[in-house]
């Protein structure tokens, strides 16, 4: 179809540094307007997309004249995750920052017949279980009450990156629709739906669903962490001294320990992450057992940093992960520029999506529902 691609256009909100949008250019997705609170956010958002000044709008949601966004076919909702991580503070959908997810709802609601026919909206495991449940259900039945019929799976960016990163996945649509059977949710593989969203769709079947026929995802990476790791020098500065190494192995529970010094090379590097943890009032350095990351977060105040240990020669070395290998777990290829300093880089990284999660989701669900809907018009007014 020549005239598929004019109507792939999107609006993103909860734009961070623009990884959705990077995602979904691939498939021939144009974002023409964005939206997030943080001017930091931005200043990487602008260095990826030098032309974006002209439609990046820096502000609360809640103050969008909903007059002033273009009608678009695609719009994208990252909401802030904090209430509803079990890494946060699970104060929900009505908390501080995740209950900006209804400021996303006042604008679709303003906008009337001009709101876009798809919807694509992302969070946390934590979602399905924030409040018993209850605020999963209530974000559906707002969409729903907008007209959106929705179907919703799980996945993770391990199967596209070395990142242990799950998330799930709601896209709602005011397309004309064949299959608004929930139960063949059900039917899909495992790869797309966790044990907690079979549990959380069965509870609520009286929605307004509808299903994709979707294709298994690649399976998932279990190695690959010394492919993203940033070539560095013995002698960099960034690498710690033997006192602060020292010091991290100290930390470690036996088991943890244990995965640091059982590890071999032959003429190769090996590679960990670690996280630092509160245990029982003592902080603890806590390793993977894998060549994998562990799920990348904010970096803000420095608890959700992800450490690299190193082990070359029986000597081990330590640091923090750096800007560009959180860019390269993320899916960003190392032709999009890092310029700001690095707390701000590794928040805006924590804070995103996976490049290729959402290039998979525009090339098997969101392309193929816009085709769709452009050849059945196309048949009734032939």
């Amino acid at each position: 179809m020549d005239d598929f691609f004019p109507y792939l256009t999107a609006a993103e909100y909860f734009a961070g540094i623009g990884l959705v949008r990077m995602g979904l250019a691939p498939m021939g997705w144009r974002v023409v307007w964005a939206n997030d609170i943080s001017a930091k956010k931005y200043q990487l958002y602008q260095d990826f997309f030098p032309q974006s000044d002209h439609h990046y709008v820096i502000g609360d949601i809640f103050e969008i004249d909903p007059a002033t966004v273009p009608q678009t076919t695609l719009a994208t909702c990252s909401f802030p995750c904090i209430d509803l991580s079990l890494a946060g503070n699970m104060n929900g959908i009505g908390g501080e920052h995740s209950s900006a997810f209804w400021g996303f709802i006042n604008v679709l609601e303003n906008q009337g017949q001009a709101a876009p026919p798809l919807v694509l909206i992302e969070n946390v495991p934590g979602w399905l279980h924030s409040n018993n449940g209850a605020d999963f259900r209530v974000t559906i039945q707002a969409l729903n009450q907008l007209g959106y019929a929705c179907d919703v799976f799980t996945l993770d960016a391990l199967r596209f990156t070395p990142q242990s990163r799950l998330r799930v996945m709601v896209v709602g649509t005011k397309f004309p629709l064949v299959n608004k059977n929930p139960q063949s949710i059900f039917h899909r593989p495992a790869s797309l739906l966790s044990n907690r969203l079979r549990k959380s769709i069965f509870a609520n079947l009286d929605l307004d669903w509808f299903y994709n026929d979707l294709p298994e995802p690649p399976p998932l990476h279990t190695s690959g962490l010394s492919t993203i790791v940033e070539a560095m020098a013995d002698m960099d500065e960034r690498w710690w001294s033997e006192a602060e190494v020292k010091r991290h192995l100290e930390m470690m529970e036996e088991t943890h320990y244990q995965r640091v010094s059982s590890l071999h090379t032959n003429g190769e590097p090996a590679y960990r992450t670690f996280f630092r943890r509160r245990r029982k009032g003592q902080q603890r350095a806590e390793v993977r057992q894998d060549e994998l990351a562990g799920c990348l977060r904010t970096a803000v105040g420095g608890s959700g940093k992800q450490f690299l240990i190193k082990v070359e020669d029986c000597k081990v070395k330590m640091r923090a992960m750096t800007p560009r290998e959180y860019a390269r777990l993320q899916g960003v290829p190392d032709e999009y520029p890092i310029r700001i300093n690095g707390v701000q880089a590794l928040t805006g990284f924590g804070d995103a999506v996976c490049v290729p999660v959402i290039t998979w989701i525009a090339e098997n669900v969101l392309n193929p529902l816009v085709k769709k809907h452009l050849q059945l018009t196309q048949q009734h007014n032939g």
